[in-house]
């Protein structure tokens, strides 16, 4: 093991990460549902985007505790156990001073992204993407009937001649990025949300990832960079006022806790919009034409426990997956070299190409679920086939399996 890992794994010692918990038999999409991806039961799964650890204890502590109150009735989001909470959160974590008049609330990020989409564009138009491309951001849009236009990760001039077209209404960008794992500079974001104004295109961030940024990277919240274009050229403040409103282009968070604590089966998100105007009728849409004045009683607990409480477990597990990918670099980089493999800015999905070896994805693919009874996601499905998307938000001995079968399916498909 590198000094690295090691190091990595030394953070984690208040908490286990390495008890293997059977997940097989709760309904679990990642488990269960692995045959209505792949076709075949009984895999390894390495797919969807949850991990296989517990939550933080303090947030199974306060579920606990609301459980045992035995009343589950209707209730409301805006209150300020949850409001300061949030505030709190990003006060702590990103050193912004939230104003908690802007915040909204969704039972998931794709919801609002799906309720915002209906509300700055119609049916026809484009909404631009970077590429690869969450394939839950395609489904939202094509789903709307709207034009999903992607641009190459990084390529500004694509980005600028996709949004200078008439119909191209909004950005949707990840922040950080999902598949690859990149996050976004300050420079970045900035040069995004000017052309973005300049072209009058709306922007949505999805920052579902943000809290799981790894040392050395530091994610910017888009709502900073709004309230500072908003008010000129003086820099990107600590703040995030109440500025950015259709003056200087139309915008909104989307975010929760549920991925970075492992909780999204509670349900439950929420989101920062610039514009007053924007927010009163997003509300509007949700509390009335969609039916969700009350929001999960469960998911309210979790995120103000989360928030609250769950930092030392957030830093904790966020160490145990450096370890698992450094894991995963060192073992890449001993059998295939000219790969050059190196792990994510973010999160615990290893974004790996696949092309320096010349592997046929399906070839591939064949290998790694009838030989090596493991599922894996192909790049294809994020529209970038050669590469592999790898789930390590598990405990060390599941990651080792995971990438010793990767292995030897490509050894045997390159053979």
């Amino acid at each position: 093991m590198s000094e690295g890992a090691r190091n990595a794994v030394s953070t984690t010692a208040r908490y286990d990460f390495d008890t293997v918990i059977d997940r097989r038999g709760t309904w679990c999409v990642q488990w269960d549902g692995v045959a209505d991806r792949f076709g075949v039961d009984g895999l390894l799964p390495f797919t969807i985007s949850d991990m296989d650890f517990e939550t933080a204890p303090e947030v199974l502590a306060a579920l606990r505790a609301r459980l045992d109150h035995g009343v589950l009735g209707y209730t409301t989001w805006q209150q300020d156990d949850f409001l300061s909470a949030v505030a709190h959160w990003y006060g702590t974590r990103y050193g912004a001073d939230l104003d908690t008049g802007r915040l909204v609330y969704g039972p998931s990020v794709l919801s609002q992204l799906s309720q915002l989409l209906q509300m700055w564009t119609s049916e026809g138009e484009g909404v631009v993407v970077h590429t690869p491309t969450y394939d839950g951001f395609r489904k939202a849009v094509l789903g709307l009937g709207r034009e999903l236009r992607g641009v190459p990760l990084g390529d500004t001039e694509a980005l600028e001649r996709e949004l200078a077209r008439a119909d191209a209404k909004v950005l949707v960008l990840c922040s950080p990025h999902n598949p690859t794992g990149r996050v976004w500079t300050e420079a970045e974001l900035r040069e995004m949300a000017e052309l973005a104004r300049r072209h009058g295109a709306a922007v949505i961030s999805d920052e579902i990832h943000a809290d799981f940024v790894h040392d050395g990277h530091v994610h910017v919240p888009y709502a900073r960079i709004a309230d500072a274009a908003g008010v000129g050229d003086g820099g990107v403040e600590a703040g995030v006022g109440d500025g950015g409103g259709p003056a200087g282009g139309r915008w909104a968070v989307i975010t929760s806790a549920s991925k970075s604590f492992n909780f999204p089966a509670l349900t439950g998100s929420y989101g920062i919009i610039g514009d007053p105007a924007d927010r009163a009728e997003y509300l509007r849409r949700m509390e009335t034409a969609e039916g969700l004045a009350s929001p999960a009683v469960l998911s309210l607990t979790a995120h103000i426990a989360a928030y609250r409480e769950g930092a030392a477990w957030l830093d904790a597990v966020r160490a145990y997956v450096t370890g698992n990918l450094a894991m995963v670099a060192e073992r890449l980089d001993a059998e295939f070299p000219e790969l050059a493999w190196v792990p994510p800015q973010a999160g615990y999905l290893a974004w790996i190409d696949l092309r320096p070896l010349g592997v046929d994805e399906e070839a591939l693919q064949r290998v790694l679920i009838e030989r090596e009874k493991v599922a894996i996601m192909p790049g294809s499905v994020y529209g970038a086939p050669g590469f592999l998307r790898l789930n390590l938000g598990c405990p060390r001995s599941k990651a080792e399996a995971g990438v010793s079968a990767l292995v030897r399916g490509l050894r045997t498909v390159r053979a």
